[in-house]
Parts: C-alpha cells; sequence; structure tokens
C-alpha cells in the first residue's frame, strides 16, 4: 500500500481521501484552511460510521481506516514521505502550477505527483516541474466512494512506469479506469459540459423546469442524475471555470450559458451555498 497525499479538502479531496484510507493505504489530507480541514474530518468520520452503521465495512476497516487518516495543515510535513500526491485544488491553472512547484521541491524525487483535473492540461502542469515524467491527470468522480471510474490523463512526457503505478492505485481503490490522449476536456467533461450547458440554455429559455428538464433524462435517458441536479453538486462555480477553459481551447459550442454566469455572481453555487437551480 502506498502513503498518499491529498492536497486540497474540499468535497472531491476529501472524497479521496475517504477512498484512500478505507481501500488501506495511509493517507494525509491537506489543507491551508484549518477550518476546512475540521470539516473534512468531521465528514469523513461520518461517512465512516455510516458505512459501519448499514453493514458495508466491518468494525475492524472501519477502525483502520480512522487509523489511515492524517490531517494536516503544513504542506512540507504533509508530502515530505508520499509516494503519490492527489492533488484536489480550485480547477484554476495557476493555482495548480504554482502548487506543483511547490511540490517539486517538497516531495522525495520518486514522489508521483497527480492533478484530479477536469479539463486541465497535465503537459503544461509538468512542464513547470524538473519531473514531468512523473506528473500525471487523475479524474475522480463525485460522490467519489459512490463513483466506479477515473480517467488517467497521461501528458507528453508521462512515463509508462508512472502510468502503470497509476493502474495499480486505482485497482486498489476498487476503481475502473480509462487512458485518454490529453486533449482540452479529455472525455466525460467534454460530453457532460455540453449536456449541462445546454439544459442551461432550455432552462434560461423557459422549455421546461429544472425538475422537469432533470427527469427528462433521467427517466427518458436513464441518466443516474440530471445534468442540472449534477451541476449542483459540482458547484456552480466550478463548471463555469470548466466551461471557461473549453470555451478558450475549444471554441464557440462551449460557450457558457448567461444563466450560470448570472447565478455565480449572484453566490448561487449550487448545494454548498444552498441554493442553486434548486433549494437545499
Amino acid at each position: 500500500m502506498a502513503q498518499i497525499t491529498v492536497v486540497g479538502a474540499g468535497v472531491m479531496g476529501r472524497g479521496i481521501a475517504y477512498s484512500c484510507a478505507i481501500s488501506g493505504h495511509q493517507v494525509s489530507l491537506n489543507d491551508l484552511q484549518e477550518q476546512t480541514l475540521t470539516d473534512a474530518k468531521r465528514e469523513i468520520e461520518d461517512l465512516l460510521m455510516n458505512s459501519l452503521r448499514n453493514g458495508y465495512i466491518s468494525e475492524n476497516k472501519y477502525q483502520q481506516a480512522k487509523g489511515n487518516l492524517v490531517y494536516e495543515k503544513e504542506l512540507p510535513s504533509a508530502v515530505m514521505n508520499a509516494d503519490l500526491i492527489i492533488e484536489a485544488i480550485l480547477e484554476r491553472v495557476d493555482l495548480k502550477i504554482d502548487l506543483f512547484k511547490k511540490l517539486d521541491l517538497l516531495c522525495k524525487p520518486d514522489t508521483v505527483l497527480s492533478t484530479n483535473t477536469s479539463t486541465i492540461s497535465p503537459s503544461e502542469i509538468g512542464a513547470q516541474t524538473k519531473r514531468p515524467d512523473k506528473v500525471i491527470a487523475m479524474h475522480f468522480f463525485n460522490p467519489v466512494h459512490k463513483m466506479k471510474m477515473v480517467e488517467l490523463i497521461r501528458g507528453l512526457e508521462t512515463s509508462d512506469e508512472t502510468v502503470d503505478f497509476i493502474k495499480r492505485i486505482c485497482s486498489s481503490l476498487n476503481k475502473e479506469y480509462i487512458e485518454v490522449n490529453e486533449f482540452p476536456g479529455f472525455v466525460t467533461s467534454r460530453m457532460n459540459c455540453l449536456i449541462g450547458n445546454e439544459a442551461m440554455n432550455m432552462l434560461m429559455e423557459g422549455v421546461a423546469s429544472p425538475k422537469d428538464i432533470d427527469k427528462a433524462m433521467k427517466m427518458g435517458l436513464n441518466h443516474p442524475m440530471g445534468p442540472l441536479e449534477l451541476a449542483d453538486l459540482v458547484g456552480l462555480d466550478t463548471r463555469l471555470r470548466n466551461m471557461e477553459y473549453l470555451y478558450q481551447t475549444l471554441g464557440e459550442k462551449y460557450r457558457p450559458c448567461p444563466l450560470l454566469v448570472k447565478y455565480v455572481k449572484a453566490g448561487r453555487l449550487g448545494k454548498k451555498t444552498g441554493r442553486g437551480f434548486y433549494n437545499y
């Protein structure tokens, strides 16, 4: 089992940390914000307790998973012994590049650096380090403990050894994986952003209510979650950043819906703020 550090204790980071810990890995969850770490610890421990109560895990696995987790505010101590870093911070290339430059200096020479990005180039990130062969993108899906797939995107310099290592990690997490040739948006984000953006345009045009648009996709096309529900879960600010990046790199068909822009400006960011396309 690997020593894994997850950098960023938001929704995705805490989900990744939970999945790694319950699979037997030693995990350090890092975030600069003390309150974010406190909230992450509470949510992960609640999730572990619910899994125990519902019979999904044994008492032994529950105790083991709790023991596998360390919550660490200081980045140097969180990453110094890691075999793998999984970065899960905001979907902004400038923030990710700044972090990877720091990680390159702080981590062991053989540590693999991965980014949980849904759109951004691992080649661009890896080029800012002295180990581009050990940089890769791992795109997890929300909620991480329920979703079974990870997209693996190798950068231009990513080695076969790094890809094989990440595949073994995915298998240890009981995740399926696909290999994706690097291109903006990869596979799922390109399709998902288009579907979600069109749903927002239909809502803006008065075609149907949010509930009926989502119901049409779930009952008519067998999607497990409607596109507006999913956008609220992901966070409308995150979705807007994804759309803006795809619009810049892939062109007009990814222009963000004006309604999405309006909601983000108004602070209606989805489930995390209590209001998006739905009220929570």
